[in-house]
């Protein structure tokens, strides 16, 4: 397993809420951080940190990303399938551009850095 470190992320800008990005907040602020390391919020592919605080929101996923967790832990629920996953640092994940997906971040901060294709 890779090994990550908080201190390897860089500062990152806020982004206000979940709700300025098209989720629904179910509990908790959802205060929403991030960074792009690649392309812009308008470009065909992206990469970037996000960062959002401890709460629980749904979301409909608005591009295909492929996502590796940095720091915390949050639990996705594929809401079409029902499937639900758990995870934490070092592990990652890939949902299809459409897929309605609960979050709920157990951690008082969660760290993504993630792909994008519209």
């Amino acid at each position: 397993m890779l090994a990550l470190k908080s201190s390897s992320i860089p500062e990152l800008d806020s982004w206000g809420t979940v709700t300025d990005l098209g989720s629904t907040i179910l509990e908790g602020d959802a205060k929403a951080f991030g960074q792009f390391t690649h392309g812009a919020p308008d470009a065909p592919l992206s990469a970037g940190y996000f960062a959002v605080t401890r709460s629980m929101f749904r979301m409909v996923y608005p591009f295909t990303e492929h996502a590796v967790v940095l720091e915390g832990e949050v639990t996705l629920k594929n809401e079409t399938t029902g499937v639900t996953v758990t995870y934490k640092a070092g592990d990652g994940w890939m949902i299809e551009k459409g897929t309605p997906v609960l979050w709920t971040v157990h951690t008082p901060r969660f760290v993504k850095h993630y792909m994008a294709a519209v």
